[in-house]
C-alpha cells in the first residue's frame, strides 16, 4: 500500500474515531472542540486589534514622514505616499541639530541612567536585607516619591539650585551661594541622591527583586568568608542582571525623553527632547525666512505636523536599537518578575 493511501486511510480512520467519541459523549467532544477554535479565533481578532491599535499611529508616522506636501493635501494619498521623499528627514535633523543633540542625548541619558540604577541598587539592597531604624517610614517616603508629580516640588528644586548652598558653609565662606543651573550637576546630584526621575520606582523594584532571592545564598557565602560588601559584588548582584538591565532601561528611556527636567536644568545644553518640543515653532521660523514673511502665522499646519512626526521618529529610532540589543535581558527580567513575585 502506498504511502498516501495509508495517510488518507488514517486521516478517515481519525474522524471516524471523532464522531464515534462524539456520539458516546452525546455531541459533547463536538460542542468543546468548537468552543475551542471559537476562543482561539476571537483572542486572535483581539490580539490583532490591540496590536493594530498600538502600531497604527506609529505605522501613520512613518507612512507621512515620506510624502511631500503635495501628498498631504491629496485626498487620494491616505498611507502609501504618491511623491516618496526623503526630504523631511534631512530638513528635521538639520533644524534639530540632530548631531550635536544625538550626542549630548546619549551621553546624560547613559551617564544619568548609570548613576540611578547603581545608586538604587543600593538602597534597594538595604531595603531588602537589613534592619535599620525607621525603616518602614523610609520606605514608605520612597513610595510616596513615586507617587507624587514632579511638578509639584518644581519651585522648591528651582530655587534649591539657583542658590545651591550646603549647611550654609558655602556662603560663609564665599559670601554668596551658587548658582547650579544651565549645567548637568542638578542632574547627578539628584540622581546620586535618589531623588533623580523615577528613582523609587527603581528602588521598589530592585528591593522586590532582593527580596526573592534566598537568604540562604548570602549565608553560604559567609560562612565561606565572604563579607556583606563582597557577597553583595560577587553573589546577589550576578543574579541581579535581568531586573538592573529592565531599571537602566526605564532610567535612560524615561531621561531620553524628559522635557521637564531637561527644561529646568539643562538651559543652553542642546537634548532631543527639547529641541523636538521646539520644532513646530522652529520649522515656522524657517518657512518664514524662506518665504520672506514677516512671521510664521501662514505656515502650512499639515506640512508642521509632518515635519514633526518625522522628528518624533527620529528620537525614537536610537531608542529602538538600544531595545533590540537588550530585549534579551528585559523579557528574562519580566518573566522572573512574574514568577517571583
Amino acid at each position: 500500500m502506498s504511502k498516501s493511501k495509508t495517510k488518507a486511510k488514517n486521516k478517515t480512520g481519525k474522524y471516524a474515531n471523532f464522531w464515534e467519541r462524539n456520539k458516546k459523549s452525546g455531541g459533547y467532544l463536538l460542542r468543546r472542540t468548537v468552543m475551542g477554535y471559537a476562543v482561539s479565533i476571537c483572542r486572535a481578532v483581539l490580539l490583532f486589534g490591540l496590536c493594530f491599535l498600538i502600531l497604527q499611529p506609529l505605522l501613520n508616522k512613518i507612512s507621512v514622514s515620506f510624502m511631500t506636501e503635495q501628498d498631504l493635501y491629496d485626498p487620494i494619498v491616505t498611507s502609501i505616499p504618491l511623491h516618496f521623499t526623503t526630504q523631511n528627514y534631512k530638513l528635521a535633523g538639520g533644524l534639530m541639530e540632530y548631531g550635536t543633540t544625538l550626542i549630548h542625548s546619549l551621553v546624560i541619558s547613559l551617564t544619568v541612567a548609570i548613576l540611578q540604577v547603581a545608586v538604587s541598587t543600593l538602597v534597594g539592597y538595604g531595603f531588602a536585607r537589613f534592619q535599620f531604624p525607621l525603616k518602614n517610614f523610609w520606605f514608605a517616603c520612597v513610595m510616596v516619591m513615586v507617587l507624587i508629580p514632579p511638578q509639584v516640588i518644581s519651585t522648591s528644586l528651582h530655587l534649591h539650585f539657583r542658590f545651591f548652598d550646603v549647611l550654609g558653609i558655602i556662603e560663609l565662606l564665599t559670601g554668596t551661594t551658587l548658582n547650579l543651573k544651565s549645567s548637568i550637576l542638578p542632574y547627578y546630584l539628584m540622581s546620586a541622591g535618589c531623588m533623580g526621575l523615577k528613582s523609587g520606582l527603581y528602588i521598589y523594584m530592585i528591593r522586590q527583586f532582593f527580596r526573592n532571592i534566598p537568604k540562604e545564598l548570602e549565608e553560604a557565602a559567609y560562612v565561606d568568608g565572604c563579607g556583606t560588601l563582597k557577597t553583595f559584588i560577587r553573589i546577589m548582584l550576578p543574579d541581579a542582571k535581568p531586573i538592573l538591565t529592565s531599571c537602566f532601561l526605564f532610567a535612560f528611556v524615561w531621561q531620553w525623553t524628559d522635557g521637564f527636567y531637561s527644561s529646568m536644568f539643562l538651559g543652553n545644553i542642546s537634548l532631543l527632547s527639547i529641541k523636538l518640543k521646539q520644532l513646530p515653532d522652529t520649522f515656522g521660523g524657517y518657512m518664514a525666512r524662506i518665504s520672506g514673511a514677516s512671521s510664521s502665522a501662514g505656515v502650512s499646519v499639515p506640512y508642521t505636523n509632518c515635519i514633526l512626526a518625522t522628528g518624533t521618529l527620529m528620537v525614537i529610532v536610537p531608542l529602538v536599537v538600544l531595545y533590540l540589543f537588550a530585549q534579551k535581558g528585559f523579557v528574562e527580567s519580566l518573566s522572573s518578575t512574574g514568577i517571583k513575585m
